[in-house]
């Protein structure tokens, strides 16, 4: 029998909310940073197939989530383009050679680097029961090339803003390559057991208007279509932040199944704008968590509340924070399961 969160991504809604947390696997778990002292760095561990799905498993043991979301990042699919990757501690994620230095012509590709994330896909499968939910992800395009062309994340992504107004037609090419790459990843993870899927945008905030129903939403909808046609029964949760008013647009023409939302939106305005029994996800503010409180169940609540006539999975607004306290966690699905 599916879990109730595939069957919520789905459209069927339940009397109990299933629950996952953006970034559920990582730093504010002890297991975690045990394992992690004992493997090396996190690209180490991402390509570590045994590793990646033992994490993935870890916070399913510890508070028994409702879906297991893949561990791995988003940046995998600029490294199987061929650009350089590492993180740096206390740095953050470095590209090179950036896409403002060298041109996707010069990256020799290495599909092959897919192959372990599929294999984590396919242990995590093995190690988990069959009503938890296997979820995988990839970035949307629009935030991969933020990275791809900086080189690193930045605060306005300023450099990428800039090469879409000052030559739109390389930054077509440049996502329409991360398009055909990505189509093929999240194929590769949903054959190897993936069961539904999250496309992050984390970066679509930074967008005008007309650049986010470019940049943002058309090559969502280019990805979806492929999803749906080579998996119609996938279903795939869409996550741009910072969205704004821009939300119902891009629920509307993506096509995805179910909307992620940040922190800063009004849980209740969602609810009205969206269509009627589309299933959402998200809205916790991940500092809230971390700062602890009866604050912690009020704010759940009341997003448990307007949300009670729609399919809802609850979840943060975005990854949960590496020093978040355990009782916090464990505060909080006390109060969405009741």
């Amino acid at each position: 029998m599916p879990g109730i969160l595939l069957e919520t991504l789905k459209g069927t809604k339940h009397e109990k909310v299933p629950v996952w947390l953006m970034r559920q696997a990582g730093r504010y778990l002890p297991e975690y940073r045990e394992l992690r002292a004992d493997k090396g760095g996190f690209l180490e561990l991402v390509y570590d197939s045994e590793a990646a799905a033992e994490i993935t498993v870890q916070p399913i043991r510890r508070f028994g989530f409702d879906g297991a979301i893949l561990f791995s990042d988003i940046l995998i699919v600029p490294h199987a383009m061929g650009q350089g990757l590492a993180f740096l501690a206390g740095e953050g994620p470095k590209l090179s050679p950036t896409l403002l230095e060298a041109k996707l012509e010069d990256f020799t590709a290495a599909p092959e680097r897919f192959d372990p994330i599929y294999e984590t896909v396919r242990l995590t499968c093995g190690m988990i029961s069959d009503d938890v939910t296997m979820l995988g992800f990839a970035g949307s395009p629009w935030t991969v090339a933020t990275y791809m062309i900086a080189g690193e994340g930045s605060k306005d992504q300023g450099a990428a803003r800039l090469l879409a107004y000052r030559d739109p037609a390389r930054m077509q090419a440049i996502m329409g390559a991360i398009i055909d790459v990505t189509i093929g990843y999240l194929r590769g993870q949903i054959d190897a057991g993936a069961e539904a899927i999250q496309l992050f945008d984390s970066w679509a905030g930074s967008l005008a208007p007309d650049e986010f129903e470019r940049w943002v939403i058309a090559p969502n909808a280019a990805i979806v279509a492929a999803i749906k046609q080579s998996h119609p029964d996938t279903p795939i949760i869409g996550f741009p932040k910072g969205a704004g008013a821009k939300l119902p647009a891009y629920a509307k023409e993506t096509g995805v199944d179910a909307i992620g939302m940040d922190e800063t939106l009004d849980p209740a305005w969602v609810h009205s704008v969206l269509p009627e029994g589309m299933p959402v996800q998200g809205n916790f503010d991940p500092l809230l968590l971390e700062a602890g409180g009866d604050a912690i169940t009020a704010r759940a609540k009341h997003i448990l509340r307007a949300f009670a006539e729609r399919p809802h999975v609850f979840n943060l607004g975005h990854g949960i924070g590496q020093h978040t306290p355990i009782a916090h966690v464990e505060t909080l699905l006390a109060a969405v399961r009741g």
